[in-house]
């Protein structure tokens, strides 16, 4: 029996926020073939028990002991604990990592979600999930759009944050932990390109659903229809809390 898709109505699988996402791996994760998945910095799975539901061998990265704990809990739970595994490490150093396990040829599909804005070095952790990928293989990548962020600063109240980041400037220049980056468009495909692969067409991650209050009664399939209606439009991908890019290795 071919293992059951994703429930497009749940929000633990496919929430409205990541609906582009979702949307833009869907002709790869639900073709019916499985595949080797990398993702880096997946923490507590919300991307790889889903996945793993659909077939598919995910191996997860991570710093965090806890968030892994909790993915090997979730994924028990959903009944696909041998097809997820979770590995403490940081994206950087994964050629110090053993994530063969048997196999030569490298991943079909790696993730990079909400990583790049935190590590040392953006360009040298994508370059490490390139090449731990198989030729052909691909990779998606999300990161934090610094138009986006500067809007929601606006919006709440927090002009002269929203200058800053509009500046590329620190919003809180005296915290003790260092500033998240936010990325441009063409930021993010610099990096991908710079490691050496070839981006797709970039799209706009959670162009509304940040913006709606949870008690506003929005129907959540309509907003999911208008995130993925708004996802590769501009001026609307513009602002969107983030960006989305599907990139391959040659």
């Amino acid at each position: 029996m071919p293992p059951t898709p994703p429930d497009p109505s749940s929000g633990e699988q496919l929430p409205v926020r990541t609906a582009a996402v979702w949307a833009a791996l869907d002709p790869l994760v639900a073709a019916g073939t499985p595949l080797r998945v990398l993702d880096v910095g997946g923490g507590s799975g919300g991307f790889a028990v889903p996945l793993a539901r659909l077939g598919h061998e995910v191996t997860v990265v991570d710093p965090s002991a806890d968030a892994l704990a909790t993915l090997e809990r979730r994924a028990r739970t959903a009944g696909v604990g041998g097809r997820v595994r979770g590995l403490q490490g940081d994206g950087d150093q994964l050629h110090e990592l053993p994530l063969d396990e048997g196999h030569d040829e490298g991943y079909d599909l790696g993730l990079c979600h909400a990583v790049l804005e935190v590590v040392d070095d953006p360009a040298t952790t994508l370059g490490e999930i390139t090449r731990a990928l198989r030729p052909g293989g691909r990779v998606s990548v999300v990161t934090a759009n610094r138009a986006g962020a500067v809007l929601t600063r606006a919006l709440g109240g927090h002009p002269k944050e929203a200058l800053a980041l509009l500046e590329d400037r620190d919003p809180v220049p005296a915290r003790t932990r260092p500033a998240r980056r936010r990325f441009t468009p063409a930021d993010l495909l610099a990096l991908v390109e710079g490691a050496g692969l070839r981006a797709g067409e970039w799209r706009g991650v959670a162009v509304v659903a940040d913006l709606l209050d949870t008690a506003s009664g929005a129907d959540p399939a309509a907003v999911r229809r208008l995130e993925l209606a708004l996802a590769g439009t501009s001026p609307y991908r513009d602002v969107a809390a983030g960006l989305h890019v599907l990139a391959s290795r040659p």
